[in-house]
């Protein structure tokens, strides 16, 4: 949280100015950081950290982590066209995805690999692809995250194969000439160090059923703290106790097993912010509520709406004035939807909880922060047919660079096919 950049009243104006609002704001410097953490996960015989690119796909964005030496993690075919279109080599990507393409043999081929994600998958790379080398994901019957929507392990999860399915596995492997060569586990957005070393124990024994294994990928869900008083992943305590797991695998078995993670939420999501303007404010008399409208909502940060997140938000004078005294705010978005809350009580999407904030003015800015990971790119797009909103870098130098316009009423109609 310290570390975030938030822009002064003279920046917010210049970005108005020069991009409009509502606008994200992805801080370089701060992302070139923690890509640069991730890549210290304590490791015993190699680590390769692939970008979850769910969490924010932007061109550049890809283009930057590439060029600070990550790989990257698709969750569908649509994630690898834009990563192959963005430059990526195929060799950078790996595939894991609810819904294999039609058309994954092709990519494979040019040497992205996937880690299926159920029998059937395994059963159609087979098919398809006999002797070919492929992953196997795998759910070790134990998962981790902060509401059933951020935990993707465990007997109510549908990611991944079932841990007592490992003789079926092997039996598709074996029918088809199959190497497995890599072990995928994630349990979701948890940073209990115990919950990991014991998924890393769980992992590695299922490793040890498939003789040609040379990787383990752990996944991401690095847990982030972007509210004060919440807690992040500390990564060499996360990491430490399960480099030694493996080096006692390596002892034990004589296998010097690779790691893998996909970290998304822990590169991005402190690394950009979302600009909005105060729009209109009301209230609901002495025993209500004061009210601050934005020009965004869910069609930009699904989250609070979807799940009770919460985003710190900053307000932002449009002028130099001194702030006022604090009163308390639900803030709203700008969608004809009851649910559009950006201040919902913690864990519960349908209470509400208001935010003390200086006296606003319609006109002034709120700056609505931890939004670069599953904001961007995860949106309720195009409802009430407002337009996805620009995305803007900020360099080293503090200055700025557009890279998304933001999105016309001819783009979001160009699809439509009107019938007289």
């Amino acid at each position: 949280m310290s570390n975030s950049w938030i822009p002064s009243s003279a920046e917010a104006q210049q970005l108005a100015n020069d991009f409009s609002t509502p606008v994200f704001v992805y801080d370089g410097p701060r992302i070139e950081a923690k890509a640069l953490e991730a890549k210290a996960f304590p490791n015993a015989f190699g680590l390769t950290v692939r970008y979850a690119m769910k969490a924010a796909s932007n061109a550049h964005l890809l283009r930057f982590l590439d060029k600070l030496g990550l790989h990257f993690d698709a969750s569908s075919g649509w994630e690898v066209q834009r990563l192959l279109k963005a430059g990526i080599e195929p060799g950078k990507i790996s595939l894991s995805t609810q819904e294999l393409p039609l058309d994954f043999a092709d990519w494979l081929k040019a040497g992205v690999t996937v880690n299926a994600c159920s029998l059937n998958q395994l059963q159609r790379i087979g098919e398809a692809l006999p002797g070919h080398a492929v992953g196997v994901r795998i759910n070790p019957g134990l998962g981790s995250g902060s509401t059933n929507r951020t935990n993707v392990g465990g007997p109510a999860s549908s990611f991944g194969i079932w841990h007592e399915s490992i003789p079926q596995i092997r039996a598709i492997a074996e029918k088809f000439q199959l190497k497995i060569f890599r072990i995928h586990t994630h349990i979701g957005s948890g940073s209990d160090p115990e919950v990991w070393q014991k998924v890393a124990g769980l992992s590695l024994d299922a490793v040890a059923a498939f003789p040609d294994v040379t990787t383990l990928n752990m996944g991401g869900g690095y847990k982030v703290a972007r509210m004060p008083g919440e807690k992040s992943t500390d990564l060499q305590k996360v990491g430490a106790p399960v480099r030694q797991l493996f080096e006692d695998f390596a002892e034990k078995h004589g296998r010097r097993i690779q790691m893998e993670i996909e970290p998304g939420t822990f590169l991005v999501a402190n690394g950009a912010g979302l600009l909005s303007r105060i729009q209109d404010i009301c209230d609901t008399g002495e025993k209500g509520f004061a009210f601050l409208k934005l020009d965004t909502g869910m069609t930009d940060i699904l989250r609070p709406s979807l799940y009770g997140a919460q985003h710190p938000i900053h307000y932002i004078p449009s002028d130099n004035r001194s702030a006022a005294s604090e009163k308390p705010y639900i803030i709203v978005g700008h969608c004809c939807e009851s649910g559009d809350i950006l201040t919902p009580a913690p864990g519960d999407a349908e209470g509400l909880l208001p935010r003390d904030l200086p006296q606003a003015r319609i006109g002034d800015y709120c700056w609505i922060g931890g939004a670069g990971a599953y904001c961007a790119a995860m949106s309720a797009k195009n409802y009430n047919s407002y337009p996805e909103s620009p995305e803007v870098w900020r360099n080293a130098d503090g200055s700025f660079q557009l890279i998304r316009k933001r999105q016309t009423l001819e783009q979001i109609l160009q699809n439509e096919i009107p019938l007289s």
